[in-house]
């Protein structure tokens, strides 16, 4: 049952103003507006849990994570119905994704028991060292306090309430405040549910987790400016990313502010590939361009192809492939509205349209191709920039050294990929390297949708695809975000943390 209200230190309390969800399908519910009151509330019992569940032992955070894996998929169906009706995601997508989402719990518990993570060094005391003697140094890292975390609008349950920042937050031992997304609220409140129901099986502070629902812009910024938060997490717009970066840096006391903020993910195909396996990139890229309706932050929206008779063809059958496919829905009005807006941006740098198709009106979307050339994205900044649906580009260049310039040109990448055949290994160690310096994962022939949740995957890039660059937020490195690490000099045995023993 939907409670319609906030989790704040382990109670549930209401506001004086509601709204309602605007499900692609089935009926409306209500819900309380967030308020900056709460925000406080929440902080403040956050700190107050900071000093229990930071220094409770690895395994019972190991067991907690567990825990909430379990309260999740209890509701698991129960999930699926409001997610699919809030979202307009099919069940399949949302089964898959709960899978995603406590296998990440999972995951992050185990590692964590490992205790790699925490980087323990000594180096023993040599006082008999000339000319200075050196003293017993222990470093580990420690959690930083307590942290605020965006619920995404594209992964209702993957980078939300339950998602792999809040996940990584509570592992490295921080409380987390989440601010739930208005476009999956139901959503929301049934997980903050089953962590509420988690955080009294396992005995944690109340205070460790608190879900605010909706709010305006308001609430948000309170959550980043409260000088009790530590650290932010967000997955979202480039445009919300940097205003809350920006008030992240400007607060008396900075923090960091680990945005997920997107990108178009190039893909560069390669002389012999491209002859040798066009129609093969084609197929493979319409799906992975047109899946969720486009709605993935590493959906790969260019292709850049050298010109020719290879180039002709492979834009060709990927029109004829996308002309097949019927609209899809979008996860709001706000975001269906934007990726036809971008359509007609492309439309306006004489990105010629392939297709006919017009995305329909409210949230149903037609994928969408355009072809340009590389003199034309070289001098139209805005042709680099995301168009977040089911639109791809195609750019054309006049030879491979126009590729190179394009390459060297982009802005920071999620992701990178190289469509190449042995015999176009001397074009490919020629971008590697520029490639490389653009972004967080490169890939050699595949596609970058899916993501996977491992100790190796790096889900972040330079600027704008994220504010910082040495961070991923997917895989067991994540956890480092939210530690920090702390060096113990000459400390007694009995006084150093029990994981430096």
């Amino acid at each position: 049952m939907i409670r319609g209200k906030h989790l704040i230190g382990g109670e549930w309390l209401g506001s004086e103003s509601s709204f309602k969800s605007s499900p692609a399908k089935g009926k409306t519910h209500e819900f309380n507006i967030g308020t900056p009151k709460l925000i406080d509330k929440a902080a403040k019992k956050a700190e107050e849990a900071f000093s229990s569940y930071g220094y409770i032992s690895r395994k019972e955070r190991s067991q907690f994570l567990k825990n909430i894996s379990e309260e999740i998929d209890k509701r698991g169906d129960e999930i699926t119905e409001i997610g699919s009706q809030e979202t307009g995601l099919p069940e399949i997508r949302l089964e898959g994704e709960r899978a995603r989402t406590v296998g990440q719990l999972r995951l992050f518990a185990e590692h964590i028991e490992n205790g790699d993570y925490l980087d323990r060094r000594h180096d023993i005391a040599l006082p008999n060292r000339v000319p200075l003697p050196r003293p017993d140094l222990h470093l580990i890292q420690r959690p930083i306090g307590p942290v605020a975390i965006f619920g995404a609008s594209n992964f209702p349950l993957a980078f939300s309430v339950a998602g792999g920042d809040t996940a990584a937050a509570l592992a490295a031992g921080c409380p987390v405040i989440v601010k739930g997304h208005s476009a999956h609220p139901g959503t929301s409140d049934i997980v903050a549910q089953a962590i509420d129901d988690s955080i009294k099986a396992c005995g944690i502070h109340p205070g460790t987790v608190s879900v605010v629902q909706g709010g305006s812009r308001e609430v948000g910024q309170a959550l980043v400016q409260h000088p009790l938060i530590k650290a932010v997490g967000f997955t979202g717009s480039l445009t919300g990313g940097k205003a809350l970066f920006d008030l992240c840096s400007a607060r008396e006391e900075p923090i960091p502010f680990f945005g997920e903020l997107g990108s178009v993910n190039p893909m560069f195909l390669l002389p012999k590939a491209i002859t040798n396996r066009g129609s093969d990139i084609a197929s493979g890229w319409v799906s992975s361009l047109t899946m969720g309706a486009g709605q993935f932050c590493t959906n790969p929206g260019i292709a850049i192809v050298i010109d020719g008779t290879d180039a002709e063809k492979f834009i060709k059958e990927t029109a004829s492939l996308l002309s097949k496919l019927e609209s899809q829905i979008m996860l709001t009005d706000g975001i269906s509205k934007a990726y036809r807006d971008g359509c007609e941006r492309m439309s306006s740098f004489n990105a010629v349209g392939q297709l006919n198709n017009e995305s329909e009106i409210n949230r149903a979307a037609l994928p969408q191709l355009f072809v340009t050339t590389g003199e034309t994205w070289l001098t139209n900044f805005e042709l680099s920039e995301e168009v977040f649906g089911p639109s791809g580009l195609v750019v054309k260049t006049k030879d491979l050294n126009e590729m190179i310039e394009i390459a060297k040109k982009l802005t920071g990448q999620l992701t990178c990929t190289l469509h190449m055949d042995k015999d176009d290994q001397n074009e490919a160690k020629i971008l590697l390297p520029i490639l490389e310096r653009k972004a967080g994962r490169i890939l050699a022939n595949g596609f970058p949708t899916g993501v996977e949740v491992c100790d190796s995957m790096v889900h972040g890039g330079p600027f704008p695809a994220s504010t910082n660059f040495g961070a991923t937020s997917v895989g067991t490195m994540s956890i480092r975000r939210f530690l920090r690490p702390v060096c113990f000099q000459n400390m007694p045995k009995y006084m150093l943390p029990s994981d430096v023993k």
